[in-house]
């Protein structure tokens, strides 16, 4: 069986691949797995270093705006578009493999087109509640459309082959919350805030957070990763406090979410699985930047439910949102319901689920 993954640019579209190509790995030992990225892309270190072989194909995304800039620089998008076609269908053909799976980013729409011009099996998965260009243009070809979110179905034309089976996640074993907040050295019987914002950092979190934090740790723990940008400019200003937890990077992110009675993070796809596989209730800051606002409607698909509140990105500062965080923090009843609700959008087989239907599509 040979499989390729195209994918990547970010690791929200990478390391859904990476997590089912493991899960073909334990499944059947002699799989051929490849995958197509960019050079620019995070793909182009991370898949060399975890041992799969990479397909370099050149290939740049649309601009969104309708500026005469963005209009001029899109005319040059679908050139380079039309020469990484080209490409994609050689590769193919030279690789010939059974099942062609796109996970988004620049290269998946190439190499996705070209497998259905070539009557190659598709699947399509898709991590955000509000799909990509590509899942929504290459949808109605593709052999299988896999979504993470129930609400995303109403963007898919062709509802034949159409599945919500979650989206592959990084997988942690819950502990107990009071010997994981024994790990930061946290008061155990305190009412535990988790903060993050990538490897980064969130601008807009950390100062919020900054301005709260003595009311925090008033009557709460606080473990927060700051990111590596902001780290050492909130180090000079901050105490330290037995009940604060700060580094530019957390490392034992599964120690960390069992700490936590609730999260406060952005909302991007991977971090909504993790969320719910572990039934967190959580406060949601989308960035407002990203392609289609896709964060938005991924924290609106928790919102329905329950299973989270969100607070927008240009209010976090504004007292209303310091007050509803830290009543919610001492809320123990309202936190069990959202974690209960956090649950039922929980799919933690989804790599090894998504790796059956790969491969029932290769026979």
């Amino acid at each position: 069986m040979k499989v390729l993954f195209a994918g990547g640019g970010t690791g929200g579209h990478l390391y859904p691949a990476v997590a089912m190509a493991g899960e073909l790995k334990k499944l059947v030992a002699d799989a051929e797995i490849s995958f197509a990225g960019t050079s620019g892309g995070i793909e182009s270190t991370e898949v060399p270093r975890l041992g799969f072989k990479l397909h370099l194909i050149p290939v740049r995304g649309l601009k969104r705006g309708w500026s005469l800039a963005d209009i001029i620089a899109n005319v040059g998008v679908l050139a380079d578009f039309a020469a990484a076609l080209g490409r994609a269908v050689a590769l193919i053909g030279r690789e010939s493999p059974d099942v062609v799976v796109g996970t988004g980013g620049f290269v998946s729409a190439p190499l996705l087109f070209a497998a259905q011009l070539l009557r190659k099996k598709t699947l399509i998965q898709e991590q955000n509640a509000f799909p990509g260009l590509t899942t929504k243009l290459l949808s109605s070809l593709a052999s299988e459309v896999h979504l993470s979110f129930e609400d995303a179905r109403r963007f898919i034309v062709k509802k034949q082959n159409l599945f919500v089976s979650g989206n592959p996640a990084r997988l942690f074993e819950k502990q107990d919350s009071s010997a994981a907040r024994g790990c930061f050295n946290l008061h155990t019987d305190r009412p535990t805030l988790l903060v993050f914002g990538g490897s980064r950092g969130a601008r807009s979190i950390n100062n919020a957070v900054l301005q709260w934090l003595n009311e925090i740790t008033l009557s709460a723990n606080l473990i927060w990763q700051t990111g590596s940008l902001d780290f050492e400019r909130i180090k000079s200003q901050v105490m330290p406090s037995p009940y604060l937890w700060m580094a530019p990077y957390i490392e034992d992110m599964g120690a960390a979410y069992s700490a936590s009675d609730l999260v406060l993070c952005r909302a991007g796809a991977s971090t909504i699985a993790e969320l719910t596989n572990l039934g967190k209730a959580s406060v949601l800051v989308p960035y407002p930047y990203a392609t289609g606002d896709h964060q938005r409607h991924n924290a609106q698909a928790l919102v329905k439910s329950g299973a989270a509140i969100v607070v927008e990105d240009a209010r976090l500062s504004e007292q209303i949102s310091k007050k509803k965080i830290l009543e919610l923090l001492d809320d123990a009843g309202e936190l069990k319901n959202m974690r209960i609700a956090s649950r039922k959008h929980a799919y933690p087989d989804a790599a090894h689920q998504l790796a059956l239907r790969i491969i029932g599509l290769s026979k």
